[in-house]
């Protein structure tokens, strides 16, 4: 089969892994070869707005796909940087470590609301601009109900469920809930 990207970046924290997400890789893999996911905010600090690292965000999304599919799905791990022009550079480069320099590199992605900017800051990569997915699931309403102690499954794929129920037996996870509890957003050390 020829696809018209070789890879396809996907920017995101995933934080949690949703099926808006799912859905979105599903379709870049129609599209390209192989999709980059750009785990942003993969310092290792843990908060509430980001309870997850990078590497457990891979195997959370990972336990998703199938053997076959998870050959295509590569990762990049993109700390915060509050300057954009560096921002952009560090996601250059780490995506310049996983392709080829012949490879053609396409962005997915689709303009949610203001924070959907950073898609508009790589001109060289062809944008595969998609509408809003799967009933505009949000990770921030998801992940404030995990740290309130339910889990809406409806929304998840079945990896990313189980993942979460397993987390939810960690002593991290209930430092985090506690966090949450009292309005603390200061990092939490892993």
């Amino acid at each position: 089969m020829k696809y018209k990207f070789d890879d396809l970046v996907y920017i995101g924290r995933f934080q949690p892994f949703h099926l808006a997400h799912m859905q979105t890789i599903k379709i870049a893999l129609e599209h390209s070869q192989n999709v980059i996911l750009a785990l942003g905010s993969a310092q290792d600090e843990r908060n509430i707005k980001n309870p997850f690292s990078a590497h457990e965000r891979e195997q959370m999304i990972l336990s998703n796909f199938s053997e076959e599919i998870q050959k295509r799905i590569k990762f990049v791990h993109v700390i915060d940087v509050y300057n954009d022009v560096k921002w952009v550079k560090l996601v250059k480069s780490l995506i310049a470590n996983v392709v080829s320099p012949k490879d053609k590199v396409g962005l997915i992605g689709h303009f949610k609301d203001e924070s959907s900017y950073y898609l508009e800051l790589f001109p060289e990569w062809e944008m595969l601009e998609l509408d809003s997915l799967v009933g505009s699931i949000s990770a921030t309403p998801l992940r404030e109900a995990y740290l309130r102690g339910e889990i809406v499954e409806k929304d998840f794929p079945l990896g990313t469920s189980e993942f979460l129920k397993i987390f939810q037996q960690t002593e991290i996870y209930t430092k985090l809930c506690e966090k949450y509890r009292n309005g603390d957003k200061s990092n939490l050390e892993a």
